[in-house]
């Protein structure tokens, strides 16, 4: 058998490469981009700190009501106090990612060329309105929904990449911007030498 016909046999027995997977569902939804939220990482990133401080904001309002759908539909053996620190637990969590998300818009400010901060404004209220509901929605449906809501996945891993890459670009920025070295005593101008002090007039002789 030919070196040809041998390698050719080889290569047919070689099994086929293997299709990728596909990412898991939990990868897909984590990286999906929630309804109307901005897809830049800076305004995304208000989107969520907005959304959360309006969750945050919400709880003192909803909570009696919470509180009454929680103890009207008990499952036997939960207990009541335990479910209901969940939410204060939230709360605390909450207050934290909100820092987090403070962290990676200021870094994002600080990096860029021209002030980015209004736009990063109007992203956060953009990101409170998914809390604006009209007179029809019912205090129980409010709070049913403030119940089930959580955040999305996505906030967390876009804002702690912007924070990254935002104070690699401040760093680059700052080297850009170094201040030139002072002239060595080679390049430095020659001082002006002191000017002698004009001479005494000789007085001109008496007769």
């Amino acid at each position: 058998m030919t070196p040809f016909a041998i390698a050719l046999a080889l290569f047919a027995q070689d099994p086929a490469p293997a299709a990728e997977a596909p990412p898991p569902a939990a990868a897909v939804a984590e990286d999906r981009l929630p309804t109307g939220a901005p897809r830049d990482d800076y305004q995304f990133v208000g989107w969520c700190y907005g959304a959360l401080r309006g969750y945050l904001d919400l709880h003192d309002e909803v909570m009696p009501e919470v509180t009454r759908i929680e103890s009207q539909f008990r499952k036997p053996g939960t207990s009541l106090a335990d479910d209901l620190k969940v939410y204060a637990d939230m709360q605390k969590q909450g207050r934290a990612q909100l820092k987090t998300f403070q962290a990676a818009l200021t870094a994002a400010e600080k990096a860029s060329v021209r002030p980015i901060n209004t736009i990063g404004a109007g992203a956060v209220r953009q990101g409170r309105q998914v809390w604006n509901v009209g007179p029809e929605v019912t205090k129980a449906r409010k709070a049913q929904e403030w119940m089930s809501w959580t955040l999305p996945a996505r906030c967390e891993t876009v804002a702690a990449s912007l924070e990254q890459k935002a104070k690699l670009m401040g760093a680059t920025f700052r080297v850009n911007e170094a201040p030139l070295p002072a002239p060595t005593s080679a390049e430095a101008p020659a001082s002006p030498a002191p000017e002698s002090p004009p001479a005494e007039a000789t007085p001109a002789p008496t007769r």
